[in-house]
């Protein structure tokens, strides 16, 4: 029997067990591939686990399949950690020749089931590549999710060992329906936070800062651009988890605000933006801040921890980072004229921009002329509105 099937009175149906591993062992072995998407290396500890149980040498799962355009991603298990150095032999060159591949869905096999113990052990990846490593027993299961994801899990024996029996195949087939769950979960994290990095590479390009609190007023987040601004002590800081606000009455009114967004939180109404400009000691111009609330879901969880608003903070005063090449081919302009054009949305006027770029004032508005003839306007303020409303400063 492949399956021991084990009760608890408190169960109310029976839980599956592979031979070999006790209620307790199968559970946390489950725990793990649920984790995995979490772990700083994805599966770690799972692979790590599973080696252990089936006395295998390495335990590999390839997330991203080696091509001749790509490079492969894979996770591995070893008594040497998480990498191999024989990796970048299989992505360069060995990945191409490898025969086992395209195996049934959700199934392991062995090797010598796939292709044959004798096909195998002539084949080329095994003679060149394996056999060096001391590696002669392969299992095998492909995983593929209906969002298009295609894993490889691989579990190699050394060949002083002997096959996978039944029972190990059993126990690699029992956890595949987890795994399968688990990398739909983790591809979803991994899209959310693709769009999370984009987003917040946005903000940072347009120079605004962004420090996000949960409901408590504890700071969860703050981005580089909100760093430089409090560091500045200008006006505005960070007391530990506080807010520090300049002068008196602004620091009232901040705080009112404050308290609003985040008891906004737990509400239904739509999300609470609320505004204000917060005076600098130093006599440069004010900031401007907006505290928008940051609205619980309908199936938001208990969670004392999650964002409840973002504090987003402007200093006019900060220099564009608008991407030199960006202007450049968004305006068809020469080099002379996207560093004119670029000084220029930084609030300079044309006398300084010549200064500044050690040009003649003629040359300047040369340049100028050009500028205007290229981009369709006839007049600097309004060519500094355009290049600040553009796509440039998020190049």
């Amino acid at each position: 029997m492949l399956m021991a099937t084990v009760e608890a009175g408190d169960v109310a149906s029976p839980l599956p067990v592979p031979t070999g591993l006790s209620v307790t062992e199968f559970s946390a072995l489950l725990a793990a591939v649920y984790e995995g998407p979490m772990e700083p290396v994805p599966w770690g500890h799972a692979l790590e686990m599973l080696r252990a149980q089936l006395g295998a040498s390495y335990v590999s799962f390839i997330l991203r399949s080696p091509a001749s355009d790509r490079r492969g991603l894979a996770v591995h298990a070893s008594a040497h950690g998480t990498s191999l150095e024989a990796e970048a032999s299989y992505n360069s060159y060995y990945y191409a020749i490898d025969p086992f591949i395209n195996l049934p869905t959700e199934r392991a096999v062995t090797v010598d089931e796939a292709l044959g113990a004798g096909n195998w052990c002539r084949s080329e990846i095994f003679r060149q590549f394996l056999q060096p490593l001391g590696i002669r027993y392969l299992l095998g299961a492909d995983i593929r999710t209906e969002d298009g994801v295609e894993c490889r899990l691989r579990i190699c024996r050394q060949h002083d060992t002997q096959d996978f029996s039944e029972a190990d195949k059993t126990t690699c087939a029992a956890i595949l329906p987890h795994l399968k769950r688990a990398i739909r979960l983790h591809s979803r994290l991994d899209v959310v936070e693709s769009e999370r990095s984009l987003y917040a590479g946005a903000i940072d390009r347009m120079l605004v800062g962004m420090v996000i609190l949960d409901a408590a007023g504890a700071v969860l987040k703050r981005n580089a651009e909100a760093e430089e601004i409090l560091a500045e002590n200008d006006g505005i800081r960070l007391n530990g988890n506080s807010f520090e606000i300049a002068y008196a009455h602004e620091s009232r009114k901040f705080q009112y605000l404050l308290r609003r967004a985040q008891l906004g939180h737990h509400g239904s109404e739509p999300a609470l933006a609320e505004a204000m400009s917060i005076t600098r000691p130093s006599g440069r111009g004010k900031l401007g801040v907006l505290i928008r609330t940051i609205p619980l879901s309908e199936w938001s969880e208990e969670n004392r921890h999650r964002p409840a608003c973002a504090v987003f903070i402007r200093d006019p005063e900060r220099k564009s980072r608008a991407s030199y090449e960006v202007v450049r081919k968004l305006f068809d302009l020469t080099p002379a004229e996207t560093a004119l054009a670029l000084v220029l949305a930084d609030g300079m006027t044309l006398d300084e921009a010549a200064e500044a770029l050690g040009t003649s004032k003629n040359t300047a508005r040369a340049h100028l002329r050009a500028i205007f003839s290229k981009t369709g306007v006839t007049r600097q303020a309004t060519l500094v509105r355009m290049l600040l409303s553009s796509v440039v400063t998020l190049g």
